[in-house]
């Protein structure tokens, strides 16, 4: 049965392709895990119902390729869906873990890697003065959330469409990622009551917002955002949309939270809100910060975060939060992140407008948008001051940004070239090494525009792409990403196949 699934999903694509060896041992795999896991997998992207056929089964990954169990060898574009920005295996994250493993997994006590952590995490993102770590980007949104509610004592939050924020009940609600994929943005299971105080909205339109705070006037909380949504595919903020829930937020009493989970140290040093130049009272942390371990974290202005327990009444707890092994990943993957730095930056000395890379506009539109502006205000009384010398804070143009955003925007002309070549109209919206392409002929601004898409034909070019030993991600409504350990030439062969796959579609 698993054989023919998989011969039926190859007979739809076009014969063009012979790179990829048959997946016998995935398949028998795949097979065995649907009698003990649900669907065969442990997140239902994983599944591959996007684009057909049946997922291969990884044996080992390094740098950007990945293997799978019959020998295929694949450039990875997916990353482990963001966390590794530095490419898979790194010597000194693996290095990191197995020194720490040395001394104890977990200990369920303080111990000195979260201090690092967390004074790093300050020290890169002045929105944040102080953060409490979590095992997840659920659990961290999920307390962010919580925290937003018991702070100014108010009940409702504002959420946009196609924004996933984890599964926390009130949050599935017109959900992206893997419950957008598979048709439910409304999960089964989760009461109507509570999902009553979410109010959902359609990114990037000020009019949905204002109307939503005259309408709830004194009664939200907060603002829940991905500043760079890479749950629907990818689209970008318009000018000034940021600014304004900025503003809306302040002016109404309510808090503006991002979600930095995927955008967080991987757009910028300081994330989505440093090349943007807004400054959020709370923020949501995850992925690279655990050097591909599980891990999430959320902070924000000290007087917020002092609400929490034991200085406050807003509980969160966790077993593993903080554990020596994701703490001891996460310290590495930053400290290569930031080695090739550079001038450590000051709080209270903004940036210059157009320092900085420059956003790439989706295809067909016009220029970009300038990125980094205002990096928030200065250190406040009382809070703890960050040695300069802990603070990092790359701007050079050697440093691995810098690099990301070259790799990406050679990715983004390659894949535009194939497309105009085959004559097939696309939306390639990418945001520095974060991207997403779309089948479509207009714009793409928000989930609306997205499920304008032609998901069959992405189905078909992803299945082509695969079998040239290109693997993107297996569904429309997801991310792709672009590592610092990608070369030019893997680049190069990428564009390359996307070149004779399009020509087939």
């Amino acid at each position: 049965m698993a054989i023919a699934l998989n011969l039926l999903a190859l007979a739809a694509v076009p014969e063009y392709f012979a790179r990829v060896a048959p997946r016998k041992k995935s398949e028998a795999l795949f097979a065995e895990a649907l009698k003990y896991i649900p669907g065969g997998v442990n997140s239902p992207v994983r599944a591959f119902r996007a684009v057909g056929g049946q997922p291969f089964f990884v044996q080992k990954a390094k740098g950007a390729r990945v293997w799978d169990v019959d020998g295929n060898e694949y450039i990875d574009y997916v990353c482990t869906w963001g966390p590794a920005i530095l490419g898979h295996a790194h010597p000194k994250i693996i290095r990191a873990i197995r020194q720490a493993a040395e001394h104890g997994t977990s200990f369920g006590i303080p111990n000195p890697f979260e201090v690092t952590m967390a004074k790093l995490i300050c020290a890169a993102v002045p929105s944040v003065r102080k953060v409490r770590m979590w095992n997840s980007g659920t659990e961290a949104c999920m307390s962010a959330i919580r925290l937003a509610r018991g702070f100014t004592k108010r009940d409702k939050i504002i959420k946009f469409d196609g924004c996933y924020h984890g599964h926390a009940d009130s949050l599935l609600v017109k959900a992206g990622s893997g419950a957008l994929t598979f048709g439910h943005p409304d999960s089964a299971g989760v009461p109507e009551a509570f999902t009553r105080h979410t109010i959902v909205l359609p990114f990037n339109e000020p009019d949905a917002v204002k109307a939503a705070f005259e309408a709830n006037k004194g009664q939200v909380a907060g603002i829940i955002v991905e500043p760079v949504p890479g749950n629907a595919g990818l689209y970008l903020p318009r000018p000034g949309y940021l600014e304004f829930l900025r503003k809306i937020a302040a002016d109404s009493g309510a808090l503006l939270i991002f979600d930095e989970v995927m955008t967080g140290f991987r757009l910028a040093w300081g994330g989505a809100q440093e090349r943007f130049g807004i400054t959020p009272d709370l923020s949501c942390f995850g992925k690279i910060i655990g050097g591909g371990l599980p891990v999430g974290a959320f902070g924000g202005r000290a007087e917020i975060m002092d609400c929490l327990a034991p200085l406050g009444p807003v509980y969160q707890a966790g077993t593993l939060s903080g554990n020596a092994l994701a703490m001891a990943a996460g310290i590495a993957a930053l400290e290569v992140l930031s080695n090739s730095t550079l001038t450590p930056p000051a709080r209270t000395k903004p940036l210059r407008r157009g320092e900085g890379p420059v956003l790439s506009p989706p295809m067909g539109e016009g220029s970009g948008v300038r990125a980094i502006g205002e990096r928030g205000k200065g250190q406040g009384a009382g809070e703890p001051v960050i040695p300069k010398s802990e603070i990092r804070n790359p701007k050079s143009e050697k440093n691995a940004y810098a690099r990301l955003e070259q790799l990406g925007a050679r990715l983004e002309a390659g894949v535009k070239d194939a497309a105009k070549q085959a004559n097939v109209p696309v939306q390639f919206n990418r945001c520095g090494s974060m991207f997403c392409l779309y089948f479509a002929d207009r714009p793409v601004h928000n989930l609306a525009d997205a499920m304008h898409s032609d998901r069959e034909r992405l189905r078909k070019f992803f299945q082509g792409m695969l079998a040239e030993g290109v693997y993107l991600p297996p569904a429309q409504f997801e991310a792709g990403f672009v590592s610092s350990a990608h070369l030019e030439e893997d680049i190069e062969k990428t564009t390359q196949a996307a070149t004779k796959v399009m020509k087939c579609l």
